[in-house]
């Protein structure tokens, strides 16, 4: 028996499941500061974006034409509005690229006009009931993770702190995997946040060991509302494989959820299907990190229940 569930669990759970309605890419440039920053945020605005056009997203851009009278805070206030104002919308993905800064108390995003602070930017995502990631790809921008940590939230920051203020390149690997395939570790033909996360960091770990420089910047993801933040390398492929020392729940779950680009297989499958299948696999990932609570004989009763119900799903999204 537990060979078996072994088997359909590395079958069913090696694959991400994708949010089930569609998807809003919001990306916010900040001011570059400098002309040597104004072409690399630039590009990787543009990586960020054409991913985007290729998942079939609805995509805003914030930052990069001119700036008219309205400031580029009030811009994202309104279009996070207007997206409120819509509910139910699909899962919405907002994209910060460039610099930050943080005074001993407040973290902001840099932006032509005033700043964007972490109050403020919590403020505005307060209306939004569905599912969001925000990326933090600024320098300072470890205190955004606590602010905005929340239930159906995935946040992501360069830094783990507001001290780490030198020029954070987090962004550029995150912009380069956000949809490359390379990134795809566990095979299902789509990149999820979770996986491309996971690239960004170990490109970035490469580039400081390459020129034997001490990093200045620690990526976090937070993505079950603990507001503490999981490392990369507390992950093993897929799984985190530490726990802090008050046994906290592990992140991961909600980010491998995310995926920009679907896979053909995945777009074919209906909605609510999809739907049903993420409400199994958030039911299956608490059960795995519960594991050494439950006794084992109701552990693995529950755990062929839910296995069960995802390969009728299975079934049923392939027609048979």
């Amino acid at each position: 028996m537990r060979i078996a569930l072994f088997t359909l669990l590395l079958f069913l759970v090696g694959t991400n499941v994708t949010l089930a309605q569609d998807q809003q890419l919001i990306v916010v440039v900040g001011a570059s500061g400098g002309e040597e920053f104004e072409q690399p945020f630039r590009e990787w605005a543009q990586r960020w974006t054409s991913a985007g056009k290729s998942g079939k997203l609805h995509s805003t851009v914030i930052g990069l034409d001119s700036a008219g009278e309205t400031t580029d805070r009030e811009r994202l206030k309104q279009t996070l509005e207007e997206l409120a104002a819509k509910s139910p919308v699909g899962p919405i993905w907002l994209a910060l690229i460039g610099h930050g800064t943080f005074d001993g108390k407040t973290a902001r995003f840099n932006l032509r006009g005033p700043d964007l602070s972490t109050t403020e930017l919590k403020e505005m995502l307060k209306p939004l009931t569905g599912p969001v990631a925000v990326v933090d790809c600024s320098s300072c921008s470890g205190p955004f993770l606590a602010e905005l940590s929340a239930p159906q939230r995935v946040v992501i920051t360069a830094t783990k702190s507001g001290h780490e203020y030198n020029f954070a390149r987090f962004g550029e690997f995150l912009s380069t995997s956000i949809a490359d395939p390379a990134a795809d570790l566990d095979k299902d033909e789509q990149t999820s946040l979770l996986e491309a996360y996971l690239a960004a960091s170990a490109k970035l770990r490469e580039f400081y060991a390459r020129e034997a420089r001490l990093a200045t910047e620690h990526a976090l993801l937070d993505d079950n509302g603990d507001r503490l933040g999981t490392p990369a390398d507390w992950f093993q492929g897929l799984r985190v494989v530490k726990q802090t020392k008050a046994g906290a729940p592990v992140d991961g779950s909600l980010a491998s959820q995310f995926v920009l680009v679907r896979s053909e297989k995945e777009q074919a499958i209906p909605a609510e299907i999809r739907r049903q299948r993420e409400l199994l696999e958030k039911e299956l990932a608490e059960l795995r990190a519960s594991k050494a609570n439950i006794a084992e004989a109701d552990y693995f009763t529950r755990l062929e229940h839910i296995l069960v119900q995802l390969a009728k799903l299975s079934r049923s999204s392939a027609g048979k």
